[in-house]
């Protein structure tokens, strides 16, 4: 490939992944984080219970013509198309050619946990462009260029940091592999001091929102801890990694992982690599909480393949073989497959291998969990309707819904307006915080349960929905109406409190 030819590649690449996001990303339909998104969004404020403000922003961003499916996961597509192109402006700089642009660009479109990243909306997604840029920054700076990039770094991570907070662990992991190589010398700098003085300003406000509202983050990650999330043993943990960036793939970017010790002026991506997985362990972190970091060690892989002078001949046949490898498990985080075949392609692979890829503990569905979660929701909107708009006029001027998570509340809240639905209450995280609009209880359409002793009388399960290819603790879920709560809702309001 000639040199005119090779400077394009980080572009076509990006052009393409592109394409192929935005062409299968609209599929089955919002997953339930994703309309929480938007319904947070719709209320702008400096942060909130279970993240910052960056995403929810976003996300009510696409949607500000009217409810789209395609607006909103164009969002992780253009994304993914940015983490593709960065990764091959790294390989660049760290010294690769066109052979390790092509094998990073394929890599980083295809990996499985990258790809899922850039399928739907969510925390992790600003992190495909955020965490290589900062990583490619730094790189050049390592590389001779100005240390006024470290100011362009700080807003990178700043940025970040108001999207996920998890962006603290990777810079920790980077200071950590600086300091502990002879690149030590780029972070001796004022203009690192700078770097550092922009990233807290841009991250600062959310902090603060997080401060004066007593760390409900924090809660929440202990919350989940206790009763959710798979904590997995410290080998384990490591197994996981392996297992979502697909097993076979993964031999890229551990063969990246070596020679970055092997090779002093990239060492500080191998320890960073390490320390933040030994963060992540020691946290407890979901199994895909690292994931934004692979364009690195993808980077350093293709690199590490493209300088082995024995490889030199298999370089089309390695690339090939990536390609082909990735579409084995590519249906398992690309909305690409009609839901029945995908629940056979599941059941099949279960009975040849069983693998525990879930992060939280709940049922299993037919298909994937995510893909799960995308099912359902117009269904249950529907349904609520009809025993919302059900109940006698004196009834339900004065009726609350109620949903036990915040998931079934931002479905009902987005799919519920053609049908006149009031917002939805629920004790589930930010909807806690933004309380009982006004309603006293005497009437409440409660989603997900029985109602209970505190209500003087109740109808129980007065409907249903059933989604076949839903969540099963989705599914089959009562709709009750309970009359007179004992005491006003704004006094019971705290009980219902649940920040997980």
């Amino acid at each position: 490939m000639s040199n005119r030819a090779t400077k394009y590649v980080p572009l076509v690449a990006a052009l393409l992944t592109l394409a192929m996001h935005l062409i299968a990303n609209p599929h089955y339909g919002f997953f339930r984080d994703e309309l929480y998104f938007i319904i947070c969004g719709f209320r702008p404020d400096w942060g909130y219970v279970d993240q910052p403000p960056v995403v929810p922003l976003l996300s009510a961003g696409s949607q500000i013509f009217g409810t789209s499916l395609f607006l909103l996961r164009a969002l992780p597509a253009l994304f993914a198309a940015g983490c593709v192109y960065l990764t091959c402006l790294l390989v660049i700089e760290l010294g690769g050619g066109a052979f390790a642009q092509v094998l990073a660009a394929v890599m980083t479109a295809l990996m499985p946990i990258l790809n899922s990243f850039g399928t739907k909306v969510s925390t992790d997604m600003p992190g495909l462009v955020l965490w290589p840029l900062i990583a490619l920054l730094i790189a050049r700076i390592a590389n001779g260029a100005s240390p006024r990039l470290w100011i362009w770094a700080g807003a990178a991570f700043g940025l970040c940091a108001e999207a996920k907070y998890t962006v603290f662990f990777y810079g920790f992991a980077l200071l950590a592999g600086l300091a502990l190589t002879p690149l030590r010398r780029i972070i001796k700098t004022p203009w690192f001091a700078a770097g550092i003085a922009t990233a807290a300003a841009i991250a600062l406000p959310s902090l603060l929102w997080q401060a004066v509202h007593g760390w409900p983050f924090l809660q929440m990650i202990h919350n989940q801890q206790l009763g959710e999330i798979v904590i997995h043993s410290p080998p384990d943990y490591v197994v996981q990694q392996i297992l979502i960036t697909n097993p076979i793939l993964a031999t890229v970017w551990i063969f990246g992982l070596v020679y970055a010790f092997v090779r002093p002026q990239l060492r500080w991506i191998g320890w960073t690599y390490v320390v933040l997985i030994a963060c992540m362990i020691a946290g407890h972190a979901k199994n895909y909480y690292p994931g934004d970091v692979y364009p690195l060690l993808i980077a350093s892989g293709a690199l590490a393949i493209e300088q082995t002078a024995a490889l030199y001949r298999l370089r089309t046949a390695i690339v090939a073989a990536v390609a082909v490898v990735s579409m084995l498990t590519l249906p398992f985080v690309f909305p690409m497959m009609a839901e029945a075949q995908l629940a056979a392609a599941i059941a099949a692979g279960q009975r040849v291998v069983s693998l525990q890829l879930q992060t939280t503990r709940d049922g299993n569905a037919p298909i994937t969990q995510i893909f799960a979660d995308m099912h359902g929701w117009p269904e249950l909107a529907e349904t609520v309707a009809g025993v919302y708009n059900g109940l006698p006029p004196s009834q339900r001027s004065r009726a609350a819904i109620l949903a036990s998570n915040f998931g079934e509340a931002g479905a009902i809240d987005i799919y519920g307006k053609p049908y006149g639905l009031p917002p939805v209450l629920s004790g589930q995280n930010n909807y806690w915080e933004w309380g009982t609009r006004g309603y006293d209880g005497s009437v409440v359409v409660e989603v997900n349960g029985t109602c209970g002793p505190e209500f003087r009388s109740q109808r129980v399960g007065v409907a249903r929905f059933y989604d076949r290819w839903a969540m099963p603790t989705e599914n089959e879920i009562p709709i009750s109406i309970c009359y007179g709560l004992k005491e006003p809702l704004v006094q019971y309001w705290p009980k219902l409190k649940k920040f997980i």
